[in-house]
């Protein structure tokens, strides 16, 4: 049996969970606080990062959420997530590193320090600053998701695909930590309730970080 080692507001974990629940693979979730350090978690994987996964047989961890979705895309067949032509292939990863690295770095990476860390591990109050002008990115960045939304069935083209898991990972963090103004962006909200009503989808939209409440639209299917 495979086990996560993740934490309820880790987007990358969030996305493997995605494509685990697309493909049908069983694992157990193993909460995971990366900022303790853990000695036994950075023999796992010494960047000391989630997620991270293992294997009962004893294999060697898998760590990074690109590795570890790549992993899964080459050894199960079922509902393949990196599809279409090389062009689009090709596309799918362009964008699934958009929202690894942009969306993250300008929206979900400050929305976590200043609402999540500042909160639960040094004890500070946020910075009224650094949210304004993560929420500020997210409308950009989401108006380039409307774009693609207008033009393609999914984020990536005419299928659902890894691009639209990593979006629907990171967007579903910074919509838990009330930075998206869903009004201003219809299209890429019409796509979203899509996510929100998927098998795969729904246990993450459950689940709440330790006195952290998300806003009350979160959970709702038709918000």
């Amino acid at each position: 049996m495979w086990q996560l080692f993740q934490f309820t507001l880790c987007p990358f974990s969030r996305k493997v969970r995605l494509l685990l629940g697309e493909k049908g693979i069983g694992y157990e979730l193993v909460r995971e606080s990366p900022w303790d350090m853990r000695d036994e978690f950075l023999e796992k994987n010494p960047a000391g990062r989630t997620p991270v996964m293992e294997h009962s047989d004893g294999r060697p961890a898998l760590c990074d959420s690109w590795a570890i979705c790549e992993y899964f895309e080459e050894t199960v067949a079922k509902n393949p997530m990196i599809n279409g032509s090389a062009a689009n292939r090709a596309e799918i990863r362009r964008l699934v590193a958009f929202f690894d690295e942009q969306f993250y770095g300008d929206v979900v990476a400050p929305l976590m320090m200043e609402r999540m860390r500042k909160r639960l591990i040094y004890r500070q109050p946020p910075d009224g600053r650094v949210l304004r002008e993560a929420m500020r990115l997210a409308n950009t960045h989401l108006d380039y998701v409307d774009w693609l939304i207008d033009h393609n069935s999914w984020v990536a083209g005419a299928t659902m695909s890894l691009a639209d898991l990593s979006a629907a990972a990171h967007i579903s963090i910074a919509d838990y930590l009330g930075g998206i103004d869903w009004l201003a962006h219809p299209q890429t909200a019409d796509w979203y309730r899509k996510f929100k009503s998927r098998p795969s989808f729904r246990p993450l939209l459950a689940e709440r970080m330790e006195v952290i409440k998300p806003p009350p639209h979160y959970e709702e299917a038709d918000f």
